[in-house]
């Protein structure tokens, strides 16, 4: 498996040594010696090196990011655990951890990250007595922080040559405010255990929630959850939009601005807006956007409305109302843009509102042939999160 170790600084280029596994060192020497970066071209390519400048040739990035509702081997969870914050976080949050993974083994695998063996072996149980469909659900055994594996868990995309890699980029802990040591290993270890290559790009912050791709071409994020005092501090946004553009090829980027530190996520965009397809935006409705957060401007809805995709065209925008209350305890509203998509069903959030039946109708008429999966989010959502924010995808292979 080859790993970025080192990163060279040459004028306007960048180039990127692979170095092979420890027991092959030996082959290429301890030190190579760049004397000239004209003149060292052909031997940099030779051990595998590329060169990272502003223009590819074939203006494509490294990495494919296939759209979430293309076809899934199977999707990720990360289970909850007494490990962090004790039982009864645990025990108020596992229900939809069940519900999910019931729902999901219709129509796809559902790989599971239990901390320990014996977490394990007390999910399997719990599993079973709910009478989960267990041949297609597996495990591997990875230390964790906390569920949220949108965010800290492995993120595929596809190589020039069509094969599945983990794209690792950097999490720690939403901008240093969570525990984040065991969860910014996990996508290196997932890669270990079943054999993924893995591709480093931890040279940057990002997390999963934090960016929405509509699969030919176009980013949406906020610029409080990615480029800001709480992520990659030292980068502005046109030096993120370099990185992106190399790592996953984009060439299309809509900013908005955020709200910064009044949530952990900094505003993850995946409760603001979304990516139906390369021609149509979901967005919470122009009335309750200002719901959001206190901080939140209307300017950002205006950029959502007006954004246009890779090829220079307007998105079509669905509006999707928050909650008509607020949740008890909370005093704030509940989005219903925070769903996941399935082979087989929408995982969608809901809040014991009657706004609930309203998502649910246009929901399935946004996804035909999809089951719409109701799951009760209410003890979720005061931990900071929903439906999309603890499963991820991975995409079934093309070969």
């Amino acid at each position: 498996m080859l790993k970025f170790n080192n990163v060279c600084n040459f004028s306007n280029e960048r180039v990127v040594i692979y170095f092979l596994p420890t027991d092959n060192r030996s082959f290429m020497g301890k030190k190579i010696l760049l004397l000239s970066i004209l003149s060292m071209l052909p031997l940099l390519s030779f051990f595998g090196c590329t060169t990272d400048s502003r223009g590819r040739e074939d203006g494509m990035g490294l990495y494919t990011l296939p759209g979430e509702d293309s076809p899934h081997e199977g999707t990720w969870l990360s289970w909850p655990h007494h490990h962090t914050y004790g039982k009864k976080y645990r025990d108020e949050i596992e229900p939809v951890w069940v519900a999910m993974t019931d729902a999901l083994t219709e129509g796809e695998r559902v790989h599971i990250i239990a901390c320990d063996e014996a977490e394990r072996d007390r999910i399997v149980k719990l599993l079973e007595n709910a009478g989960v469909d267990m041949d297609k659900v597996d495990f591997v055994i990875v230390p964790t922080d906390d569920v949220w594996v949108r965010d800290t868990g492995p993120i595929f995309g596809f190589d020039k040559q069509g094969r599945l890699t983990i794209v690792n980029f950097a999490f720690d802990g939403w901008g240093k405010k969570a525990a984040s040591a065991h969860d910014d290993a996990i996508p290196v270890r997932v890669a270990e255990l079943r054999n993924f290559p893995l591709f480093d790009a931890s040279d940057i912050v990002i997390e999963g929630g934090a960016i929405e791709l509509d699969g030919a071409g176009t980013l949406m994020a906020c610029e409080s959850s990615v480029v800001s005092p709480n992520r990659n501090p030292e980068m502005s946004r046109d030096e993120m939009e370099e990185r992106l553009r190399y790592y996953l090829g984009i060439t299309n980027f809509v900013w908005l601005e955020g709200a910064l530190n009044e949530d952990i996520t900094d505003a993850h965009i995946d409760g603001m807006a979304r990516f139906l397809d390369s021609h149509t935006i979901l967005a919470v409705a122009r009335d309750d956007f200002g719901d959001l957060y206190e901080s939140i401007s209307m300017a950002d809805y205006d950029k959502i409305v007006s954004a246009r995709n890779a090829a220079g065209e307007p998105y079509k925008v669905v509006e999707f109302s928050l909650t008509k209350k607020k949740m008890k305890g909370l005093g704030y509203k509940g989005s219903y843009l925070n769903f996941y998509v399935g082979n087989k069903v929408i995982l969608m959030p809901v809040y014991n509102d009657v706004n609930d039946s309203v998502a649910a109708e246009l929901l399935a008429r946004l996804y035909p042939g999809r089951r719409v999966v109701k799951i009760d989010v209410t003890k979720l959502y005061k931990y900071g999160g929903m439906l999309h924010c603890v499963t991820q995808q991975q995409p079934q292979s093309p070969r």
